[in-house]
């Protein structure tokens, strides 16, 4: 019966170290395990360009404002600012066919023109008609409304707690092998859920007047597990960044304006 037990345990070594070993890379250097697996989460974040559905018909000239950001984390303020999101909405309504005026041609004038815009006075906008800011009639404006972590999971094994138990049931040899091999097994993950919604606002330049607007959410998901056997050790991770998010989340909503021409 000792020597049945023996082999049962030795074949559940086995099993364990192959089934957690099962993520651990077989290899290093470009094109290993481990470097595939960057690169997979590398070509998640991307730019993933959008085919338009009107970017055939010539749009409006429009000037993009920074937008508000109106979450209190700091995880994603340190991350992603208001210039970041009128960035990317300047190259894809570039790419939808807009004509975009430069921000930066603007100068200090691009303050007073968003505090106007924002207080709703055409009076105010009156006096900037001029130069390259009579040619546009419209704004637009992306504000970042929602972004918070929203669900939080993990789970772990470490194989102290019953190394110890087989170890001391064995005793001798056997269970000090049994104790150490069971000891070295972990494993742990851990997975994370964000909600980020983005609105868009466009104003006519001329009554201060908003047209239109609209709102789009993304689910961002970002996890990591890693495995652990005799001396054998891996881990991997699943993350999509936050201002990748935002710049899908722009995109999503410059296909609606682009539906508008």
């Amino acid at each position: 019966m000792k020597n049945l037990f023996y082999v049962m345990l030795s074949l559940s070594l086995i099993n364990l170290s192959v089934f957690l070993s099962g993520c651990v890379p077989t290899s290093t250097g470009a094109g290993g395990a481990a470097s595939q697996e960057a690169n997979r989460v590398a070509d998640d974040n991307m730019y993933q360009p959008v085919e338009y559905a009107n970017a055939g018909k010539k749009g409006p000239t429009l000037i993009v404002l920074p937008g508000n950001i109106k979450s209190s984390s700091a995880t994603f303020t340190q991350k992603v600012t208001p210039n970041n999101i009128a960035d990317f909405a300047e190259v894809e309504l570039s790419n939808a066919n807009f004509k975009v005026l430069e921000r930066s041609d603007l100068g200090p004038m691009l303050k007073e023109i968003e505090l106007a815009v924002n207080m709703g006075s055409p009076d105010a906008l009156k006096k900037f008609k001029k130069g390259k800011f009579s040619s546009t009639q419209w704004f637009v404006k992306f504000d970042i409304l929602k972004a918070e972590e929203v669900g939080e999971a993990g789970q772990g094994f470490d194989g102290n707690a019953i190394g110890s138990i087989v170890g001391t049931a064995v005793g001798g040899r056997a269970g000090a092998i049994s104790d150490t091999a069971i000891s070295s097994a972990k494993a742990s993950e851990h997975a994370a859920v964000w909600l980020v919604g983005l609105r868009y606002k466009i104003t006519d330049a001329s009554t201060s007047e908003q047209v239109s607007t609209g709102y789009v959410e993304k689910k961002m998901e970002t996890g990591r597990k890693s495995q652990a056997i005799l001396g054998m050790s891996g881990h991997a991770s699943q993350l999509v960044t936050l201002d990748t998010v935002v710049q899908r989340l722009v995109q999503e909503a410059v296909a609606k304006i682009d539906r508008q021409k």
